[in-house]
């Protein structure tokens, strides 16, 4: 789906699912550089609250970002604001469902807000938030 400015709806909503393994955290952490030692040792996590090693909550984001650019709107576009609220970890085989619905739209701006909501496979909550985007109109 690739939807132009004048085609976004208030209240339209967009979803993808993905499963977070242990070469996408391998992955990340090479990309970042960021070694912290909770994302990548059971027993960090354990003394900090934690059941396992958990997924860096900047690798969960970017199935929202997949969300934005594949499906609503599905053009190019630029992300300008996110405010995310982290509310549960994200672990290795979690099936994690990034869900976006448009709750404003600036015509004269083109830009778009979107309330974005996370769950795992149990229905958890494990982000919730909102996102504006500057929105192109030009298909991808």
């Amino acid at each position: 789906m690739s939807l132009t400015n004048s085609e976004l709806l208030i209240g339209q909503i967009a979803r993808l699912q993905r499963i977070y393994t242990e070469d996408d955290l391998q992955q990340c952490n090479e990309l970042t550089k960021d070694f912290n030692p909770i994302y990548q040792r059971h027993d960090v996590g354990l003394k900090n609250g934690y059941s396992q090693a958990i997924i860096p909550a900047l690798l969960v984001e970017g199935l929202i970002s997949q969300v934005i650019t594949d499906k609503l709107p599905g053009c190019a576009c630029v992300l300008l604001q996110k405010e995310m609220i982290y509310y549960h970890p994200v672990y290795i085989g979690d099936e994690i469902t990034a869900e976006l619905t448009i709750i404003d739209i600036n015509h004269e701006r083109d830009w778009v807000t979107q309330k974005v909501i996370c769950f795992n496979q149990n229905g958890t909550e494990v982000i919730k938030g909102q996102v504006v985007i500057y929105v192109t109109g030009k298909v991808i």
